[in-house]
């Protein structure tokens, strides 16, 4: 399970880098998809961040309740 939400976490970078990538090329062209592409940036990187907390929290009471 703990090996599975680390996984996770890098599937919403992935998602961030490619909207990145998204507003960078759409960003002259067409303004309003690059607009969505900066509210997936946002909340994918929310979304690492919030996970990768929990995952660290959960990691470290597993560790205390084994001791």
């Amino acid at each position: 399970m703990i090996k599975f939400l680390r996984y996770t976490e890098y599937l919403y970078l992935i998602v961030a880098v490619f909207s990145l990538y998204r507003i960078f090329t759409d960003w002259n062209t067409d303004r309003n998809n690059a607009y969505l592409f900066i509210f997936f940036a946002v909340v994918s990187m929310g979304m690492f961040l919030f996970r990768r907390n929990y995952r660290r929290k959960f990691e470290e009471r597993k560790r205390d309740n084994q001791q």
